[in-house]
């Protein structure tokens, strides 16, 4: 099974790995705060998606889907996180402020570790 929480969340041992999968480094948050182990900031939607989105959950559907197509491109990515999730707890940490619409919710329906 693999988790969502917001990077800014304090970080617990019971959140195994815990992957970046923004593009962007979450802004004032230090390395040492965040305790992040893996950045995968490739994984993250496009620049183009993200602005593009601006986390309107008017466009969330869309956004669900054109983040699907950029991901089919990605698949190294996928496999990295599939990786650390075979030797443990996994969880992807974001630092969008909605918890249901933002593309760590996307990467964890795609990998089969959450609602679809």
């Amino acid at each position: 099974m693999i988790n969502l929480k917001r990077v800014y969340m304090d970080p617990a041992k019971s959140d195994g790995t815990r992957i970046l999968v923004d593009r962007l480094w979450p802004r004032g948050l230090s390395r040492e705060k965040a305790k992040v182990d893996l950045w995968l900031k490739d994984v993250g939607p496009s620049d183009a998606l993200r602005k593009w989105f601006a986390h309107d959950p008017k466009k969330w559907k869309a956004f669900r889907e054109r983040y699907r197509r950029e991901l089919a491109e990605k698949e190294e990515f996928l496999q990295a996180i599939r990786a650390a999730e075979r030797k443990g707890r996994v969880t992807l940490v974001f630092g969008a402020s909605d918890e249901e619409h933002n593309n760590a919710v996307v990467l964890r329906e795609l990998l089969g570790s959450g609602p679809a």
